[in-house]
């Protein structure tokens, strides 16, 4: 039995649409609506953050509140890393998919001599920077922070000075870059994607299992293949975005994309990932209550989220 502690990072700095620091509050309501005790059961820390930065202008236009996300980065590297430290399994309830990254950073300062894989269930790659990125927002770049990946030959952007040395920053959180190479990484489900993210993942044949091949071969045998594939990896951390799921079970989450999988399948695919022993941290994001209705977005999120903790507490 695992020794499992909650860290919950209620910022949205990272995210173009407002909202996503309340959905950790709103996954707490839904398991107050089912009668679970589930928050009161295990230890929980809450990383402080600095959400008043989006009362201000968004600053850089290609990596918009960069100077903020470098904070969260570092206050999370360093809560995940302390509690990696402390043998305890953290459980990151997450706000925006950017400060993932932190998340990343901390195992990594905790294992920096151990071998690191990722398995991201997103909609999206988020291998942006911002030499590439669209928006400016940061949520769209955690994997490329992680990889150390600036995408220079898909460049469209040119970021000012400033940018470029806060993305520097970001990089080298925890002193570790890159945290990951492209072999270390499998994409689950992501459908929505740029020519620019395109580009690194077949530069890099980052493996991606489409919705028809998860439909085609099972969620049990993705789960298998996913976790075979990065089996050259000590450790591995499983990074979990709400959008993964279909956008008419998703409502309540900032990016939404046709084409997703069930929640069935999501809690499937999660509790199966968790059956291994390789499995250091699991990562929950994006939920958003303002975009939902009767909080059906944050009660799939709970579901999911006991899956995988009865996996880790039941091993």
């Amino acid at each position: 039995m695992r020794n499992l502690k909650i860290i919950e990072v209620k910022s949205e700095l990272g995210a173009g649409t407002r909202g996503a620091s309340m959905g950790i509050d709103a996954i707490k309501i839904a398991a107050l609506d089912f009668g679970s005790r589930y928050f009161k059961q295990y230890k929980s820390v809450e990383v402080p953050h600095e959400n008043h930065l989006l009362l201000e202008s968004a600053g850089n236009q290609h990596a918009k509140r960069i100077s903020g996300v470098l904070t969260m980065l570092e206050r999370v590297s360093e809560e995940v890393s302390r509690t990696i430290k402390s043998e305890e399994f953290p459980i990151v309830l997450a706000g925006d998919h950017s400060t993932a990254a932190g998340t990343i950073a901390g195992i990594k300062i905790a294992h920096p001599k151990l071998k690191l894989g990722v398995i991201w269930i997103d909609a999206h790659a988020d291998l942006h920077t911002p030499y590439t990125t669209p928006s400016g927002n940061v949520h769209g770049m955690p994997i490329a922070i992680s990889l150390a990946e600036d995408n220079i030959e898909s460049k469209v952007n040119k970021p000012d000075q400033e940018t470029i040395n806060y993305w520097y920053q970001l990089k080298n959180v925890g002193g570790i870059s890159p945290k990951v190479t492209p072999k270390d990484i499998v994409f689950i489900n992501v459908r929505d994607t740029e020519k620019q993210e395109d580009y690194l993942m077949k530069k890099f044949g980052i493996k991606n299992f489409t919705t028809t091949e998860i439909r085609r071969k099972g969620v049990e045998k993705v789960a298998i293949e996913a976790l075979s594939l990065i089996d050259h990896c000590d450790i591995i951390y499983v990074s979990f975005d709400v959008d993964c799921m279909d956008a008419s079970i998703s409502k309540g989450t900032g990016t939404p994309v046709p084409n997703g999988i069930t929640e069935k399948e999501a809690g499937n695919l999660v509790a199966r990932l968790m059956q291994s022993n390789k499995v250091c941290c699991f990562e929950m994001v994006e939920i958003n209550p303002t975009l939902d209705k009767e909080n059906l977005m944050a009660e799939n999120a709970f579901e999911i989220l006991l899956r995988a903790t009865n996996q880790l507490i039941n091993d």
